[in-house]
């Protein structure tokens, strides 16, 4: 008996659209017989404007969103419309900010070289 091979979920990115406080984000997600599904996110143009994402990020940001939904969900997730939440907001930008390096300060103004 042949053992069913868990396939990766590919997602492609194909934008995005200001629609009044929001910016939503397509994705199109490609099925075995060649059939895709559209997905969408959300994200608060707040968010932006006060720093707890960057614009450069928000597709990475919602890509891990529709992951998320995938993997707790047995076959498609039940919706196509997802929001991305503040902690999750959170948690990427506590994940990718760099971190300072113990033993490494700013130099001192009074400090002379």
């Amino acid at each position: 008996m042949a053992e069913s091979v868990e396939q990766p979920i590919v997602l492609q990115y194909l934008g995005f659209e200001t629609k009044g406080a929001l910016r939503e984000y397509a994705f199109s997600l490609r099925g075995h017989g060649g059939e895709s599904s559209s997905y969408f996110v959300t994200i608060p143009n707040e968010a932006f404007s006060a720093h707890r994402a960057r614009y450069q990020d928000a597709p990475a940001i919602c890509s891990i969103r529709l992951h998320r939904e995938f993997a707790t969900q047995a076959g498609h997730p039940a919706s196509s419309t997802f929001s991305v939440t503040d902690a999750e907001l959170a948690a990427y930008k506590d994940a990718h900010t760099p971190k300072a390096r113990p033993g490494h300060s700013k130099p001192r103004e009074d400090e002379n070289f």
